[in-house]
Protein backbone atom coordinates (compact mmCIF):
# COMPACT_ATOMS: atom_id res chain seq x y z
CA UNK A 1 0.00 0.00 0.00
CA UNK A 2 1.63 3.30 -0.96
CA UNK A 3 -0.27 5.93 1.02
CA UNK A 4 -0.12 9.98 0.34
CA UNK A 5 -1.64 12.32 3.31
CA UNK A 6 -1.94 15.88 3.16
CA UNK A 7 0.82 16.34 0.48
CA UNK A 8 1.49 19.53 0.21
CA UNK A 9 4.49 20.80 -2.37
CA UNK A 10 5.00 24.83 -3.35
CA UNK A 11 7.17 26.98 -4.51
CA UNK A 12 8.07 30.12 -3.26
CA UNK A 13 5.59 31.79 -5.29
CA UNK A 14 2.57 29.79 -5.43
CA UNK A 15 1.15 26.31 -4.37
CA UNK A 16 1.77 23.59 -6.53
CA UNK A 17 -0.46 20.75 -5.10
CA UNK A 18 -2.43 21.85 -2.04
CA UNK A 19 -3.23 18.49 0.75
CA UNK A 20 -3.18 15.88 -1.81
CA UNK A 21 -4.14 12.67 0.14
CA UNK A 22 -4.62 9.45 -1.98
CA UNK A 23 -4.19 5.02 -0.78
CA UNK A 24 -3.04 2.89 -3.77
CA UNK A 25 -3.39 -0.67 -3.11
CA UNK A 26 -1.15 -3.55 -4.62
CA UNK A 27 -2.01 -3.99 -8.55
CA UNK A 28 -3.33 -0.51 -8.52
CA UNK A 29 -2.43 2.35 -10.60
CA UNK A 30 -3.65 5.98 -9.48
CA UNK A 31 -3.80 8.27 -12.46
CA UNK A 32 -2.47 12.17 -11.81
CA UNK A 33 -3.77 14.55 -14.80
CA UNK A 34 -3.01 18.27 -14.80
CA UNK A 35 -1.90 21.05 -17.03
CA UNK A 36 2.02 21.53 -17.51
CA UNK A 37 3.26 23.29 -14.08
CA UNK A 38 0.48 21.72 -11.95
CA UNK A 39 3.16 19.41 -9.81
CA UNK A 40 2.70 16.18 -11.36
CA UNK A 41 6.36 15.30 -11.75
CA UNK A 42 7.01 17.44 -8.52
CA UNK A 43 4.97 14.84 -6.92
CA UNK A 44 7.09 11.78 -8.21
CA UNK A 45 9.62 13.35 -7.22
CA UNK A 46 8.42 13.47 -3.47
CA UNK A 47 7.27 10.20 -3.37
CA UNK A 48 10.90 8.87 -4.53
CA UNK A 49 13.13 11.44 -3.15
CA UNK A 50 14.21 13.80 -5.50
CA UNK A 51 12.44 17.15 -4.92
CA UNK A 52 14.26 19.95 -5.88
CA UNK A 53 15.80 22.19 -3.09
CA UNK A 54 13.71 24.93 -4.43
CA UNK A 55 9.83 23.32 -3.77
CA UNK A 56 8.75 23.32 0.23
CA UNK A 57 7.31 20.21 0.49
CA UNK A 58 5.03 18.81 3.44
CA UNK A 59 3.00 15.87 4.39
CA UNK A 60 3.87 11.95 4.73
CA UNK A 61 4.23 9.16 2.24
CA UNK A 62 4.22 5.84 3.49
CA UNK A 63 4.92 2.94 1.21
CA UNK A 64 4.26 -0.89 3.19
CA UNK A 65 4.35 0.42 6.20
CA UNK A 66 7.43 2.48 6.22
CA UNK A 67 7.55 6.15 6.44
CA UNK A 68 9.81 7.00 3.12
CA UNK A 69 10.64 10.67 4.62
CA UNK A 70 12.60 9.07 7.00
CA UNK A 71 14.58 7.06 4.25
CA UNK A 72 16.80 8.19 1.37
CA UNK A 73 16.45 7.79 -2.18
CA UNK A 74 18.09 4.36 -2.58
CA UNK A 75 16.39 2.72 0.49
CA UNK A 76 12.38 3.68 -0.58
CA UNK A 77 12.61 0.93 -2.39
CA UNK A 78 10.63 2.52 -5.85
CA UNK A 79 10.92 2.28 -8.99
CA UNK A 80 10.75 4.56 -11.96
CA UNK A 81 9.60 4.80 -16.10
CA UNK A 82 10.28 8.43 -18.05
CA UNK A 83 9.38 8.97 -21.24
CA UNK A 84 12.86 7.68 -22.55
CA UNK A 85 13.89 4.43 -21.77
CA UNK A 86 17.15 5.41 -20.45
CA UNK A 87 18.95 2.11 -21.23
CA UNK A 88 22.23 2.02 -20.74
CA UNK A 89 23.61 1.84 -24.84
CA UNK A 90 26.98 0.84 -24.30
CA UNK A 91 25.52 -2.56 -22.15
CA UNK A 92 23.69 -5.84 -23.77
CA UNK A 93 20.17 -6.16 -22.84
CA UNK A 94 21.15 -8.70 -20.59
CA UNK A 95 23.91 -6.40 -18.90
CA UNK A 96 21.11 -3.92 -18.57
CA UNK A 97 19.14 -6.40 -16.69
CA UNK A 98 21.99 -7.60 -14.50
CA UNK A 99 22.48 -3.78 -13.50
CA UNK A 100 18.83 -3.83 -12.17
CA UNK A 101 19.56 -7.13 -9.78
CA UNK A 102 21.16 -7.60 -6.29
CA UNK A 103 25.33 -8.19 -7.08
CA UNK A 104 25.53 -10.33 -3.87
CA UNK A 105 23.37 -13.15 -6.11
CA UNK A 106 25.67 -15.39 -7.84
CA UNK A 107 25.76 -14.75 -11.60
CA UNK A 108 24.51 -17.81 -12.74
CA UNK A 109 21.42 -16.55 -10.51
CA UNK A 110 21.04 -12.96 -11.88
CA UNK A 111 21.34 -14.48 -15.50
CA UNK A 112 18.55 -16.93 -14.86
CA UNK A 113 16.52 -14.13 -13.73
CA UNK A 114 17.13 -11.94 -16.49
CA UNK A 115 16.49 -14.95 -19.20
CA UNK A 116 13.25 -15.24 -17.32
CA UNK A 117 12.07 -12.15 -17.77
CA UNK A 118 13.01 -11.93 -21.44
CA UNK A 119 11.08 -14.66 -22.57
CA UNK A 120 8.25 -13.61 -20.14
CA UNK A 121 8.39 -10.60 -22.30
CA UNK A 122 8.67 -12.27 -25.82
CA UNK A 123 12.03 -10.93 -26.37
CA UNK A 124 14.11 -14.89 -25.63
CA UNK A 125 17.14 -14.27 -28.05
CA UNK A 126 17.37 -10.32 -27.47
CA UNK A 127 20.00 -11.29 -24.71
CA UNK A 128 23.08 -10.29 -26.18
CA UNK A 129 21.80 -7.61 -28.46
CA UNK A 130 22.56 -3.87 -27.57
CA UNK A 131 20.00 -1.07 -27.03
CA UNK A 132 20.22 0.16 -30.78
CA UNK A 133 19.46 -2.62 -32.37
CA UNK A 134 16.01 -2.98 -30.80
CA UNK A 135 12.50 -1.49 -32.14
CA UNK A 136 10.85 1.01 -29.69
CA UNK A 137 8.53 -1.25 -28.39
CA UNK A 138 11.49 -3.88 -27.78
CA UNK A 139 13.27 -1.16 -25.86
CA UNK A 140 10.59 0.15 -23.68
CA UNK A 141 9.79 -3.76 -22.96
CA UNK A 142 13.43 -3.82 -21.36
CA UNK A 143 12.95 -1.02 -19.70
CA UNK A 144 9.85 -1.84 -17.56
CA UNK A 145 11.77 -5.69 -16.99
CA UNK A 146 14.56 -3.40 -15.76
CA UNK A 147 12.56 -1.46 -13.54
CA UNK A 148 10.85 -4.86 -12.29
CA UNK A 149 13.73 -6.72 -11.74
CA UNK A 150 14.76 -4.83 -8.64
CA UNK A 151 11.74 -5.34 -6.69
CA UNK A 152 10.76 -2.32 -6.28
CA UNK A 153 7.97 -1.82 -3.63
CA UNK A 154 5.84 0.66 -5.61
CA UNK A 155 6.70 1.85 -9.48
CA UNK A 156 6.37 5.59 -10.45
CA UNK A 157 5.61 6.25 -14.59
CA UNK A 158 6.17 9.64 -15.65
CA UNK A 159 4.25 10.08 -18.93
CA UNK A 160 6.37 6.48 -20.20
CA UNK A 161 3.83 6.43 -23.32
CA UNK A 162 4.07 9.67 -24.57
CA UNK A 163 6.59 9.37 -27.18
CA UNK A 164 5.06 5.89 -28.83
CA UNK A 165 3.03 5.74 -31.66
CA UNK A 166 -1.37 4.81 -31.24
CA UNK A 167 -0.50 1.49 -31.60
CA UNK A 168 2.66 0.74 -30.09
CA UNK A 169 1.32 2.73 -27.56
CA UNK A 170 -1.95 0.65 -26.46
CA UNK A 171 0.15 -2.87 -26.35
CA UNK A 172 2.62 -0.79 -24.46
CA UNK A 173 -0.04 0.65 -21.85
CA UNK A 174 -1.30 -3.46 -21.60
CA UNK A 175 2.04 -4.66 -21.24
CA UNK A 176 3.02 -2.45 -18.45
CA UNK A 177 -0.37 -2.89 -16.71
CA UNK A 178 -0.02 -6.32 -16.65
CA UNK A 179 3.22 -6.77 -15.14
CA UNK A 180 2.11 -4.07 -12.44
CA UNK A 181 -0.78 -6.23 -11.74
CA UNK A 182 1.18 -9.77 -11.55
CA UNK A 183 3.64 -8.29 -9.14
CA UNK A 184 1.37 -6.89 -6.64
CA UNK A 185 2.72 -3.32 -6.33
CA UNK A 186 0.83 0.12 -6.34
CA UNK A 187 1.88 2.43 -9.12
CA UNK A 188 1.08 6.10 -10.07
CA UNK A 189 1.52 7.51 -13.55
CA UNK A 190 1.51 10.43 -14.70
CA UNK A 191 -0.01 11.34 -17.67
CA UNK A 192 -1.91 13.83 -20.03
CA UNK A 193 -3.41 11.37 -22.07
CA UNK A 194 -7.65 9.86 -20.47
CA UNK A 195 -6.50 7.09 -22.81
CA UNK A 196 -4.03 5.97 -20.69
CA UNK A 197 -5.69 5.63 -17.08
CA UNK A 198 -6.27 1.88 -17.16
CA UNK A 199 -10.23 0.58 -16.97
CA UNK A 200 -11.16 1.03 -12.91
CA UNK A 201 -8.32 3.30 -12.06
CA UNK A 202 -8.85 6.24 -9.60
CA UNK A 203 -7.69 9.71 -11.38
CA UNK A 204 -6.53 13.02 -9.29
CA UNK A 205 -7.03 15.76 -11.75
CA UNK A 206 -4.58 18.60 -10.27
CA UNK A 207 -5.13 22.50 -10.95
CA UNK A 208 -3.01 25.27 -11.12
CA UNK A 209 -3.04 27.28 -8.66
CA UNK A 210 -2.74 31.58 -9.38
CA UNK A 211 0.60 33.07 -8.27
CA UNK A 212 -1.30 34.51 -5.20
CA UNK A 213 -2.61 31.31 -3.98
Amino acid sequence: MLELDAITIATPERVLIRRLSAQVAGSEVLTVMGESGSGKSSLLAMICGTLPDGLIASGSIRLAGRDLGELSTSRRRVGMLFQDDLLFLHMTVLDNLLFALPADDSRAKRVAAAQAALQSAGLEGHALRFPASLSGGQRARVSVLRALLAQPDALLLDEPFSKLDAALRQRFRSFVFERIAQQRIPAVLVTHDPQDVPEGGSVIELQTEPEDA
